[in-house]
C-alpha cells in the first residue's frame, strides 16, 4: 500500500475513534473500590449490569455541592428506573469549615474517597463534577467528565444540562454529543 493510502486510512480510523468515543482522549477505568459510611465496600464492577454509572465528586463543605444537591436527587430519580446508577463520593476539599445542611437541604447517600484516589483516578479535580462511565467489555469507558449543568447558583436560569444531555445520549446508543464542561466549584485536596 501507498503512504498516501496508509495515511488517509489512519485518518479515517482516528475520526471514527473520535466520533465513537466524543474525544480523541479516550478513557477506559477497570475498576476502584469506595467505602460507605457503614465502613463497607463498594467496587464499580458491581455495577457492570448497569447502562451507565455517573459519579459525582461532592463535600458537604462546598457551597456548590450543596447547590446541586436538590438537582442531582432529582437526576438519579430520573434516570435511575432507566438502568443508570448514580454513586456520590465525599472527597476532602481545600477548605477546613466543616459544612452543615441547611433545612430542606436533600442528603444524598455518600461514598468517601478519603484520598482523593478515585478523583485523581477518574480526572476530576472539583465539587460538584460529574463523570459518566458506562460498562465496556469488563472495563468502563469515560464518556464524559465535567460539569452537571451550566448554572450551579440558579437552577431557574439553567440553560444546558450537559449531565442529562449525555446520558440521554449513551442510553439512546448514540456519542455523548457533550464535550467535558469545566466544573465551577472547591477543589480537591490532594
Amino acid at each position: 500500500m501507498s503512504a498516501r493510502r496508509l495515511s488517509i486510512i489512519a485518518a479515517v480510523a482516528l475520526l471514527a475513534a473520535v466520533w465513537a468515543g466524543g474525544s480523541a482522549r479516550a478513557q477506559s477505568i477497570a475498576d476502584f473500590t469506595l467505602k460507605t459510611a457503614a465502613n463497607a465496600d463498594v467496587s464499580l464492577k458491581s455495577y457492570n449490569g448497569s447502562k451507565a454509572i455517573v459519579v459525582v465528586f461532592l463535600n458537604p463543605a462546598c457551597a456548590f455541592s450543596r447547590l446541586y444537591q436538590q438537582r442531582l436527587a432529582s437526576i438519579s430519580n430520573t434516570y435511575r428506573s432507566q438502568g443508570v446508577q448514580f454513586l456520590f463520593v465525599n472527597v476532602p476539599i481545600n477548605l477546613d469549615a466543616p459544612g452543615t445542611a441547611t433545612p430542606g437541604e436533600v442528603e444524598l447517600p455518600t461514598l468517601t474517597d478519603a484520598t482523593s484516589q478515585v478523583s485523581t483516578l477518574l480526572g476530576v479535580s472539583k465539587t460538584a463534577e460529574a463523570v459518566v462511565l458506562q460498562p465496556a467489555g469488563g472495563s468502563f469507558a469515560v464518556r464524559y467528565r465535567g460539569a452537571i449543568d451550566d448554572n450551579p447558583q440558579v437552577p431557574g436560569n439553567v440553560q444546558q444540562r450537559y449531565l442529562q444531555q449525555v446520558l440521554d445520549n449513551v442510553l439512546a446508543g448514540r456519542p455523548a454529543g457533550v464535550e467535558g464542561k469545566r466544573a465551577a466549584g472547591c477543589l480537591i485536596k490532594r
